[in-house]
């Protein structure tokens, strides 16, 4: 972004000296903290406010609102003698064409804590978005809070910011936060509170409280990266949904994210012109499952056989690893897609992988994106950690998500569908209530309440120990079961709606987004809730 400061010139009438002043009080906005603030920055591999926005927007779509915003001090003739610009840039600007809000926090400026800034700036940012329904990007680079500002004030006061709509703004535009720095405090609070959270490897942190306030709550001795970076706040907690390693993978992810959702929760996802035929057969689907159950596949080949080819785009890849949880296209419509990771944990559900579930399920039913379930859920996680951890109330939680969504769902089991996570393949009811769901299976799908290797030894226990072939009349009774629980005998009765060739699968997709984005249509505006 190049922006010209008129500061010389030919007269400029009897405002000239005012202009002159506009001009210059411009002029030292864009120059951030100064030269030697920003020559620090950059030594550290950090982009400036302003470059990171460059880097956001289209080019030439920003217009910045309230450069003139800071702490200026007047001599005694009443003329400027200084003037420090707030470390908050906000404004307006495009995204592929699109408008879009922006906040970012000016490190160079008092490291970007709230004592330097004008809160004002970025609760205006948050209000507009609100008000004018247009998507938010936070892109945070903050300290945090400091006592000092109690001298600033003269007083204190119970926290919070009234009139910042954080919560009305997840129910209403997609919201991205970036952690740029390490985030502290509110800092920390506004990457969290989004549909999108992002940080840079080694880079960025987010903490309640930073390693000082951890030594003098619990007298520990903590650095950063330990106490908020990559592992903490993505493999572990979850807090954050993508970890990249540049600012500028993080700003290109931001507009790649913000391509599949709508500008708010009253317009439809956007389509874009797909090239890719919507009848495409990968013969390589339909040898996919291995015939050996003890053997895994590649979850993440099958969704590149199906979706719009260079369409998924995964979040939260190193949280809750045993589901997979993506944004993709058919035939240039978005959708959210879900699959089980038999990778990770075996693909059961662990009380991370709920989580995620229960999280995504509510960005897509806010969204109206429409739903694919490709399943091969082995159950429950169980073992005295999981039930110590509460996998089962994170089970319910996501089981509730489901069955509150009001998008149209497509499942497909691939293997495996068992338990209380079996029944979580898709809702009991279609997108207005009463329609069967939309449940279909590839001829490797096996189902059941309990495994049947698992239902044999607990039903048969006593018959087996008695046998003459203990391990023989083993393998004859789980034949027998594994027989019963072919997926044609449930197609018989209609429990599913087909058995479908797995190289078949993209044109059945396709065929059914055209009528899920009917249905989406007609139910646009707030779904009534936010995230979990």
């Amino acid at each position: 972004m190049t922006t010209t400061i008129e500061t010389s010139g030919p007269a400029r009438g009897e405002w000239a000296d005012d202009l002159e002043e506009l001009a210059q009080r411009r002029a030292i906005a864009h120059a951030h903290g100064g030269e030697e603030q920003v020559a620090r920055h950059h030594a550290a591999g950090k982009l400036t406010a302003r470059e990171r926005i460059d880097h956001l927007l289209d080019a030439g779509s920003f217009k910045e609102i309230g450069a003139l915003a800071g702490g200026v001090k007047y001599g005694a003739d009443r003329r400027r003698e200084s003037f420090t610009p707030s470390n908050a840039v906000v404004g307006i600007g495009r995204i592929e064409g699109r408008r879009a809000v922006v906040a970012a926090d000016d490190f160079t400026i008092r490291a970007g804590s709230s004592e330097g800034s004008v809160s004002e700036k970025w609760i205006f940012a948050d209000r507009y978005a609100w008000e004018y329904k247009l998507p938010i990007v936070r892109l945070i680079d903050s300290a945090g809070g400091s006592v000092k500002l109690l001298d600033k004030l003269g007083h204190t006061k119970i926290p919070g910011y009234p009139l910042l709509p954080m919560t009305q703004l997840l129910g209403a535009v997609p919201v991205v936060g970036i952690a740029l720095g390490a985030c502290a405090g509110l800092g920390a609070l506004r990457v969290a509170s989004s549909h999108l959270a992002i940080m840079i490897r080694g880079k960025s942190q987010i903490f309640a409280g930073g390693p000082p306030v951890v030594k003098q709550a619990l007298g520990m001795e903590i650095d950063k990266e330990a106490l908020g970076g990559y592992d903490a706040m993505h493999r572990f907690s979850g807090t954050v949904h993508l970890a990249v390693d540049s600012e500028e993978e993080a700003l290109q992810a931001t507009r790649r994210f913000l391509s599949y959702l709508p500008a708010n929760v009253w317009e439809q996802p956007p389509r874009i012109a797909c090239e890719d035929p919507v009848d495409r057969r990968d013969p390589w689907l339909d040898r996919a499952i291995p015939a050996d159950k003890r053997k895994i596949f590649q979850p993440r080949r099958i969704l590149s056989a199906i979706f719009d080819q260079g369409s998924v785009f995964e979040m939260s890849p190193d949280f809750g690893g045993s589901v997979i949880t993506c944004l993709a296209r058919l035939d240039g419509h978005a959708v959210g897609v879900m699959t089980n990771n038999p990778m990770v944990m075996g693909g059961a559900l662990t009380r991370a992988a709920a989580l995620k579930m229960a999280r995504f399920v509510d960005l897509c039913d806010t969204f109206h994106l429409p739903i694919v379930n490709l399943a091969d859920q082995p159950g429950v996680m169980t073992g005295p950690d999981a039930e110590r951890e509460g996998t089962l109330a994170a089970a319910m939680q996501a089981l509730n998500a489901i069955e509150q969504s009001g998008v149209p769902w497509l499942a497909i089991v691939l293997r495996r569908c068992v338990g209380l996570a079996g029944a979580m393949l898709s809702p009991w009811h279609g997108p207005s209530g009463t329609a069967l769901p939309n449940r279909y299976a590839w001829p490797s799908a096996r189902w059941g309440s309990i495994p049947v290797e698992g239902g044999v030894a607990a039903a048969y226990k006593k018959d087996i120990a008695a046998a003459e072939d203990p391990v023989a009349h083993r393998l004859e009774l789980e034949a027998h079961y594994h027989a019963i629980s072919s997926p044609m005998r449930t197609a018989e009765r209609f429990g599913v709606l087909d058995i479908v060739e797995p190289s078949a699968t993209r044109p059945l997709l396709c065929a059914w987004v055209e009528d899920a984005v009917r249905v989406t249509a007609r139910r646009l505006g707030p779904v009534g809730r936010t995230m979990r």
